[in-house]
């Protein structure tokens, strides 16, 4: 029996850890808005597209349309922002699917993505946030993940946009924290929260 993994559901469950306090009196909920979250995606429920999450799908549809050249984006407010990035991923293979075999603690799983771009042993991937700040990317699952399924890889860059200008931030191989590291901490994080069934119902890999 094999278990689906990906860096979504890794980010999901790192997300319930991040320091909420900024948010003063509105902390717990937070803190606990953080979680279901986190319940909803191991339970694999639908989730509600907010307006973050639209923001970055549109402004990654915008790059990927400039990138084959559709007339008429120019009067887009994000348009200018969204042409630097198309800059850097013209050429790539959009939406490529990785996938990887790998047992960890015994446990057999299938790690899979979609990379939004892949270039000349380059994973890109595409963000739009309205916050951000340097090494925003640094404990993100997605690149150690990544550079796992796409053994050809060099370097995970990620091209963050606020819709006006754009920041990089790379990270070379060496650099990656080992994903299997991460799955292993998590699949403890389960046991301990006698979440592990959950998991196990709902990730099974498709074939088994």
């Amino acid at each position: 029996m094999r278990f689906l993994m990906t860096q979504s559901l890794l980010s999901s469950w790192k997300y319930q850890f991040n320091d909420f306090s900024k948010y003063d009196d509105r902390e717990e909920e937070f803190e606990e808005n953080a979680h279901k979250s986190f319940l909803q995606t191991l339970r694999r429920e639908p989730i509600e597209t907010s307006e973050a999450m639209q923001n970055g799908i549109d402004f990654e549809n915008l790059v990927v349309d400039i990138c084959k050249g559709t007339p008429g984006l120019q009067s887009h407010d994000w348009y200018n922002a969204a042409s630097e990035v198309a800059e850097i991923v013209k050429g790539s293979q959009f939406q490529y699917a990785a996938k990887k075999e790998v047992t960890i603690g015994g446990i057999d799983f299938l790690l899979y993505g979609k990379l939004d771009s892949l270039k000349a042993g380059i994973v890109n991937d595409i963000k739009f946030t309205r916050n951000y700040a340097v090494g925003k990317f640094f404990d993100s699952p997605q690149h150690p993940m990544y550079m796992e399924c796409v053994p050809e890889a060099t370097a995970f860059n990620y091209v963050v946009s606020n819709g006006k200008r754009i920041w990089q931030e790379t990270y070379r191989r060496d650099e990656c924290r080992p994903i299997r590291e991460i799955i292993e901490e998590f699949i403890g994080y389960l046991k301990t929260s006698g979440l592990y069934e959950i998991y196990t119902a709902n990730w099974k890999a498709r074939g088994d």
